[in-house]
């Protein structure tokens, strides 16, 4: 099944900001971020390495087939810096009656392990998904959740203004220790 070139949903194919853009995820894209998932599994919900069937087969079930939706549950987007692919995300779980959310974000591992990009791709990424959730979408709330042992991510969000809203104690077994996750939430009326 070959995907549509974009959500029904939006109102415009591609939301730049300087160099950095992001655009519906394509079929092009599903091996990149098959192989991103994999080699970051300890941030994920994922529980299993993803084959290339796995991948295709899920796109195929879960991502193509809602792209026409008028109120899709999930719209995923490439993440692009000087038009080249450099991570993944979106808007996740989305509860249209209640106008809310959750932000799904992952990048490349070469990208996650330099500090330095890695802080502004981030910056940028959630600044592109308020525009996307806020402006163009009409939603009223973002949110995410984090492992607490992931600092530097917790602390890049806090300062796109992502709000601590609580704390599920041990949450997730990760190498057999049992970690903690953060709720962060974001409201439209918050300052961006």
């Amino acid at each position: 099944m070959s995907a549509p070139a974009s959500y029904a949903c939006l109102p415009r194919p591609l939301i730049a900001l300087g160099d950095y853009a992001v655009r519906p995820v394509q079929p092009d894209d599903i091996e990149d971020i098959r192989l991103w998932r994999n080699a970051q599994m300890d941030v994920l919900r994922q529980q299993s390495p993803l084959s290339p069937a796995d991948q295709i087969a899920y796109y195929d079930r879960h991502v193509w087939p809602v792209m026409p939706q008028a109120e899709p549950a999930n719209i995923l987007v490439t993440f692009l810096k000087h038009g080249q692919r450099i991570g993944y995300g979106g808007l996740v779980h989305i509860a249209w009656p209640h106008r809310r959310a959750e932000v799904s974000f992952l990048v490349s591992p070469d990208l996650a392990a330099d500090a330095a990009r890695y802080a502004e791709a981030f910056d940028t990424f959630f600044g592109l998904m308020k525009v996307l959730a806020f402006d163009d979408l009409g939603l009223n709330r973002l949110t995410t959740e984090t492992y607490a042992n992931r600092t530097a991510h917790i602390a890049r969000l806090e300062a796109a203004g992502f709000i601590p809203e609580g704390r599920l104690r041990r949450h997730v077994r990760i190498n057999d220790d049992f970690i903690d996750s953060l709720l962060h939430g974001c409201v439209t009326t918050d300052a961006r």
